[in-house]
């Protein structure tokens, strides 16, 4: 009887420790989510109405993922629609698949650089908004925009890359 109680209460102990490190690790997995700091000086002005941040660290280890320009081509075929916001839209698109495919998203996004075909003052206009609808939060990450006369291949209008941080997560 002695030996059955031992058992019964070594197993009973053992699920408690389980679900306490199962418990702790989902926390952890929670807590180490959203370690992304944008930081915007109260002595410079807010970009946030711009859709990016001074500046954008992270406190945590993991690493960096660093992600090619993605254009705004809709398909396989890399098929671009004449229209920039179209464009605009499937860069956007693009990048996020690029990131998911690395378990992240744009939240784990710190930098990225736009580079605008015959950059104006309109084009800009829809960047912000389409930044805005993307990054839902508002805690854009650090941003260069780069005007320049063409891209890689005709009819790119758009091209955007990004640096992201991948926190290392122990279960």
């Amino acid at each position: 009887m002695k030996n059955i109680l031992l058992n019964l209460s070594t197993l009973c102990m053992g699920f408690l420790a389980f679900s306490q490190n199962n418990h702790q690790s989902k926390t952890l997995k929670q807590n180490n989510m959203n370690t992304i700091i944008h930081k915007n000086p109260k002595t410079l002005f807010d970009p946030t109405p711009f859709a990016f941040s001074h500046a954008a660290t992270n406190s945590v280890a993991g690493k960096y993922v660093f992600i090619s320009g993605q254009s705004g081509g809709e398909d396989l075929k890399h098929s671009l629609s004449k229209d920039f916001r179209t464009q605009v839209q499937y860069s956007l698109k693009n990048l996020e698949t690029v990131l998911a495919d690395d378990g992240l998203g744009v939240g784990d996004v710190l930098k990225i650089t736009i580079l605008i075909v015959d950059h104006d003052q309109e084009k800009l206009k829809i960047w912000t908004e389409e930044m805005h609808k993307t990054w839902k939060n508002n805690k854009f990450p650090a941003s260069t925009l780069i005007p320049v006369p063409r891209l890689a291949l005709d009819d790119m209008l758009i091209e955007v890359d990004a640096i992201a941080f991948k926190k290392n997560i122990t279960d």
